[in-house]
């Protein structure tokens, strides 16, 4: 009796911490607030619209991934876009740029790129352009990881009156040192319910660089 107790206990206790790192490796996305709640952003208020980017390149935010984008020479940024009019927006034909301090350009990699790369990682024994230390990379991509690619990347077709969007962009900055330092992020193709294009919106990184270090606080 005793030993078949035991047995059950330690089972109990397999399947517990069994599903505890299960639930572990689960993507959430972080909470966010409203767009001119991050230091790097840019407001058109005669337009009611506000956009905000807030890079993940620092180990402690780069924790609500599963993978380790950095370590396949992506950049993760978050993107944020407010409406503040009593019409939706349309995000349809929505372009994001992020422009290198030596003008070199890059378009947010899409999912199926994402895929490739991490399924199949190239060897790359230079240093890491973000301040990660670098793992040994898996050739397979887990269900867990999929997940996130679908769930974390920005797909909003559109923004409701008074409320916001969020989601991530990945930037493949393999082999810039340093891509943070004097760059811009340009986001066009907005358009408002009369099917007008916006403003171009232009966000330099210095205002995230130049920024004080703590995080905005999450929203309701």
């Amino acid at each position: 009796m005793r030993k078949s107790f035991r047995l059950q206990a330690v089972t109990t206790l397999i399947v517990l911490a069994s599903a505890v790192v299960y639930a572990k490796r689960e993507f959430v996305m972080p909470a966010t607030q409203v767009a001119t709640a991050y230091p790097a952003h840019d407001e058109h208020k005669d337009e009611g619209v506000a956009v905000a980017i807030d890079p993940y390149d620092m180990p402690d935010k780069a924790k609500v991934f599963i993978v380790d984008y950095a370590e396949s020479g992506y950049l993760p940024i978050l993107l944020v876009v407010t409406n503040n009019t009593d019409q939706p927006i349309s995000l349809a034909g929505m372009k994001a740029q992020f422009v290198t301090v030596d003008r070199v350009k890059l378009a947010p990699a899409r999912e199926d790129d994402l895929y490739r790369r991490l399924s199949r990682p190239a060897r790359n024994d230079g240093p890491s352009p973000l301040p990660f230390p670098r793992k040994k990379v898996k050739g397979a991509v887990g269900r867990e990881a999929l997940d996130e690619l679908k769930n974390s990347q920005f797909g909003a077709k559109a923004v409701e009156p008074h409320s916001s969007q969020a989601g991530f962009l990945f930037f493949e900055v393999g082999g810039i040192s340093t891509p943070l330092p004097g760059a811009q992020f340009y986001l066009t193709g907005a358009r408002n319910a009369k099917g007008e294009d916006l403003l171009y919106f232009e966000i330099p990184l210095e205002k995230y660089l130049s920024a004080p270090a703590a995080a905005p606080a999450a929203s309701q």
